[in-house]
């Protein structure tokens, strides 16, 4: 298959430290000098292929987010690859990524905001035709507008309201026509359910596979509900404190869970039937801090089977089958535990 995005060690941290007199601390009665830096993403890899539904899953905070807003350069990289098309776009500026704009979309995840109060319907679907050049002018424009809209599932004469008059359903269909208007080869979706309601969700979810089957188009879906995860996804990758714990097919993740983490998750799912819990575990404490993130595996203060090796030794990504990779010393065993140590994957 043919890779449309690849991402090799993508970084992403926010300095909190805004000035020199910011940095000065007192400890032990002398003054030193710190900054506090988010590390909001942490080296993370992965690729997308044409047609394709690539998912990032994980709790609130691990930087699912903030790795969509990363590739599609809302926010520069601090560090690490983006590759689109095989093309290297991670140190463009935004002259040079405005013909990519029209390639790469995004459907955010509040409906509410990502919308201008003050413009109709209609110039919010066209305003990015007519920018593009997908129109050559504002009749082809409009009527682009109200087809797109009807497959969104818009009436015709919603086009002359304001978002306002919408609910919040309708308001994130208006929010994937805009997506839409430009035609392009990939949508990065950052969690576009989570903030409707369930009868809503499955509508939307529905449409977006629906689009895809129509238009062709690869996915970066951004959930934290491992059922919508299930429903959309080709593959996956599980996101823990910026990093990628585990990757693998939508089926390998689901049927044979491989990092401690992955199969909390999958254990914490609500369900009636008891034959498919997977594992009795439990999730204990609070995600730690991301500007003082934990010696060796980010995971080990929680994990219930964590070693000695764990609290100072990074576990690496490694392919334990066909396409199916997680990093744990669990899983790597005693010759991987040494291997990490010889290399010097240490925090």
């Amino acid at each position: 298959m043919i890779k449309l995005l690849e991402v090799k060690d993508l970084v992403q941290s926010f300095n909190l430290t805004s000035d020199f007199l910011d940095k000065l601390k007192l400890k032990n009665g002398r003054v030193t000098i710190e900054s506090r830096v988010v590390n909001a993403v942490n080296g993370i890899s992965f690729y997308i292929n044409r047609g394709e539904v690539f998912s990032l899953v994980g709790e609130s905070g691990c930087g699912k987010s903030t790795t969509a807003r990363t590739i599609i350069k809302i926010l520069e990289p601090k560090g690490g690859k983006i590759l689109y098309k095989d093309r290297d776009i991670t140190r463009l500026g935004p002259k040079e990524m405005l013909p990519l704009r029209k390639e790469i979309q995004m459907i955010f995840q509040d409906p509410y905001a990502s919308l201008n109060p003050r413009q109709k319907v209609k110039d919010i679907i066209m305003e990015p035709m007519l920018f593009h050049r997908v129109a050559a002018n504002k009749d082809e424009a409009y009527n682009k507008s109200i087809e797109i809209l009807k497959k969104v599932g818009l009436r015709p004469e919603q086009a002359n309201r304001y978002p306002h008059q919408f609910s919040g359903g309708q308001r994130q269909r208006i929010g994937i026509a805009r997506a839409l208007a430009v035609e392009p080869e990939l949508i990065i979706a950052d969690e576009p359910v989570s903030a409707l309601d369930v009868s809503i969700q499955a509508q939307i979810l529905n449409l977006l596979m629906d689009l895809k089957d129509e238009y062709g188009f690869s996915y970066l879906f951004i959930a934290h509900d491992l059922s919508v995860v299930r429903h959309i996804s080709d593959r996956l990758g599980v996101m823990y404190l910026g990093c990628i714990v585990e990757k693998g097919s939508k089926e390998q993740i689901f049927s044979n869970p491989l990092h401690p983490y992955t199969r909390i998750l999958l254990s914490s799912v609500p369900t009636i039937d008891e034959e498919s819990i997977t594992d009795s575990l439990e999730l204990k404490g609070e995600i730690p801090s991301p500007i003082d993130l934990p010696s060796g595996c980010y995971f080990h203060k929680r994990c219930p089977f964590a070693k000695e090796i764990c609290k100072k030794v990074v576990p690496q990504l490694k392919e334990i089958e066909d396409g199916h990779e997680a990093a744990c010393h669990i899983l790597l065993g005693e010759e991987g535990d040494r291997d990490n140590e010889k290399k010097g994957y240490t925090r």
